[in-house]
């Protein structure tokens, strides 16, 4: 499993009862997840004394319930700052559990000995974005959503990023790559943390399932000659790590060689040592 295991400002206290206990920097957050099938004694006093609790309603979505908590603020991962905001659907702009794989193409990136042009598509409020320039990339980053953008580039202020080459693109992410392959542009790297579902700008829909293997064909065209890795990330219950190596593999290595790692994500829980899983990664490497 690929743990994330270097947060000093994040941890996973404890989980129970289809919710998990987090600390947010100074903050303590109660969000459902649905990986949390078993119900465990709350001991933890974190469970009362939380910060915000997202309630999920028996009608689908849900709504927040705050007590002292900051509209934003601010948690750190090495040198990358991230600013958190509670928003719709339990999220709070981040996912803790990538920092796995920002530090697996982090280093990468710092050993590669040439200059690396990644392209991080789906590609949200930036974590990867920001991990992939502060080692030293230069880096696309496709999202649909100008929010999501925005935020990104709040991020990349924060840690210091401002003047790093970083490309900031609102855009439907096919349409985007399909484009560049026209274009002739290439990367060495790519980056894609796809939704389960979604609807581009113009309303375009994208069902995982259906579309992922095709869009990881359509991406190999506007790998370099001698690409560096390829990173696929999921967090839908169907697409297993097996899943994600069998795709990479056949689209991967008969051109440009290397080798498959997947693995499930997890974050570690400090109450009881255990892990929890937080969906699935793939990654393809030289």
């Amino acid at each position: 499993m690929f743990i994330a295991n270097n947060w000093k400002d994040y941890e996973v206290i404890d989980t129970s009862d289809g919710e998990k206990l987090e600390r947010w920097g100074k903050y303590l957050l109660v969000r459902p997840d649905p990986q949390v099938i078993w119900n465990t004694p709350k001991n933890h006093t974190g469970w009362k004394k939380m910060n915000g609790h997202y309630h999920r309603s028996s009608k689908g979505g849900g709504q927040w319930e705050f007590f002292d908590l900051p509209e934003q603020w601010t948690i750190h991962y090495g040198s990358l700052t991230f600013n958190l905001k509670p928003f719709s659907f339990k999220h709070t702009g981040l996912f803790p559990e990538q920092a796995s794989n920002w530090d697996w193409f982090s280093k990468l990136i710092k050993e590669a000995g040439r200059p690396i042009k990644v392209l991080n598509l789906f590609a949200y409020t930036g974590g990867a974005t920001c991990a992939a320039a502060a080692a030293g990339a230069s880096v696309t980053h496709v999202d649909a959503s100008k929010g999501m953008v925005n935020w990104a580039k709040e991020n990349a202020r924060s840690s210091g990023l401002s003047d790093a080459p970083i490309r900031w693109i609102v855009d439907d992410c096919a349409k985007f790559v399909e484009r560049e392959i026209r274009r002739g542009n290439t990367y060495d790297a790519i980056i894609m943390d796809p939704p389960s579902y979604g609807r581009g700008p113009k309303g375009e829909i994208w069902k995982i399932e259906a579309n992922i293997h095709p869009f990881i064909q359509l991406c190999t065209k506007v790998l370099s000659k001698n690409p560096l890795f390829y990173l696929v990330n999921s967090y839908t219950t169907g697409l297993q790590p097996a899943v994600l190596t069998y795709m990479l593999s056949t689209e991967l290595i008969p051109t440009f060689g290397g080798h498959v790692i997947s693995d499930e994500v997890g974050l570690p829980v400090s109450g009881n040592g255990l892990v929890l899983p937080c969906g699935a990664s793939g990654r393809w490497s030289k």
